[in-house]
């Protein structure tokens, strides 16, 4: 109990924990539950709209376990397709399909003793659904191709942007389930509902950027800053802090000013020319943020070095950034537009250590 008083003191005490930086009153209740929530066994369903740091929060919560000496390990449920989401859970046994000469672990396995994190679990198909409520219920699982089953000393934590209460009622995910992953539910509030947490953040990431580039970029001006804290950021936290990185990589001086902001205001303002700059993308409305093929080769062959540069560091890294001012030309920088493309590759190689395909390649 006095080790969950001191970690509760510490966390009140600091705007920053386990990477978590805040100083909204919001999210320090949620800090203030988490001693006592990591020294259960209860399973976390971490609710919250892309981008708010869902996984920082499944991170403190398992740093703080009696659990923290053995791994998270972290499974992206959206990111797999239903037949490889099994086998990546569960693991095999050899033979269980063609090509399968070995066994091979399963998350569950790799995480024994420690926690399972399992994101995007509003994604996971009704087939997926019935072997995980096994998992929860039993504490059991059967690899592929195996007639035992193995026992799970793994804590869940699950995270979703979705509306779980609705697509239970909808009958797209299993009402059991959901009260096996719903034993402690946190909310964490976008970054619109905390906007006095933008400086701070704000700072953060100039500091990262600094220690990763080894520049010496001290921060924003005010009217930067009154810029950025009037903006609703759909992307949340990740929005931000790619909106700083980018800045901050081509700020002609120690402090970005509204020169080096001036192309992401057409983004921040309010009314039609937002919606106009948004929509240049058609998958703004489901906030995938990806650049389409035609798009991003016409950047690459035509647009100006600086633009390409974005938009490969914004597909390659976050590919969550639609950044309209990727499309204009920058007359601040004496960049040709007029290279070839192996010219313009071996530009793009100096100016930033990214690789970059050819025009001809195949996107996805």
């Amino acid at each position: 109990r006095q080790r969950q008083m001191c970690i509760r003191d510490r966390l009140r005490s600091s705007r920053t924990f386990h990477d978590i930086i805040s100083k909204n009153h919001r999210m320090f209740d949620i800090f203030d539950i988490m001693p006592d929530l990591a020294e259960s066994e209860s399973t976390v369903l971490i609710v919250g709209e892309s981008g708010t740091g869902k996984e920082l929060f499944a991170r403190a919560v398992h740093d703080l376990s009696p659990r923290s000496s053995a791994p998270i390990i972290t499974v992206n449920c959206g990111a797999l397709p239903d037949t490889l989401l099994e086998a990546e859970l569960f693991g095999y046994r050899a033979g269980a399909f063609t090509d399968a000469r070995g066994d091979k672990p399963g998350r569950f396995a790799m995480a024994e003793g420690g926690t399972i994190f399992l994101d995007e679990i509003g994604d996971v198909s009704p087939a997926t659904q019935v072997k995980l409520l096994r998992v929860l219920q039993e504490r059991v699982y059967e690899p592929l191709g195996a007639t035992k089953s193995v026992k799970a000393d793994v804590r869940v934590i699950a995270a979703t942007n979705r509306d779980l209460d609705a697509m239970v009622e909808d009958g797209t995910f299993r009402r059991d389930l959901f009260y096996r992953i719903n034993v402690v539910r946190l909310r964490i509030p976008p970054l619109r509902e905390r906007r006095e947490d933008i400086p701070l953040l704000v700072d953060h990431f100039i500091g990262r950027f600094n220690r990763l580039r080894g520049r010496s970029v001290t921060g924003v001006t005010a009217d930067v800053m009154s810029t950025l804290m009037g903006h609703d950021y759909p992307g949340n936290v990740r929005e931000l802090e790619n909106i700083i990185r980018s800045v901050a990589l081509f700020a002609e001086s120690n402090t970005i000013d509204g020169v080096d902001f001036d192309e992401y205001r057409e983004l921040f303002q309010d009314g039609p020319e937002r919606e106009a700059a948004w929509n240049v993308h058609d998958t703004f409305e489901k906030r995938q943020y990806r650049f389409t093929e035609p798009a991003r080769i016409t950047v690459l062959e035509r647009g100006p070095v600086r633009a390409a540069v974005r938009v490969e560091r914004t597909y390659r890294e976050t590919r969550m950034r639609c950044d309209v001012m990727l499309y204009r030309q920058t007359p601040r920088l004496d960049f040709r537009a007029d290279v070839d493309w192996q010219e313009r590759q071996t530009m793009l190689k100096v100016a930033f250590p990214v690789t970059v395909r050819s025009p001809s390649a195949t996107y996805e």
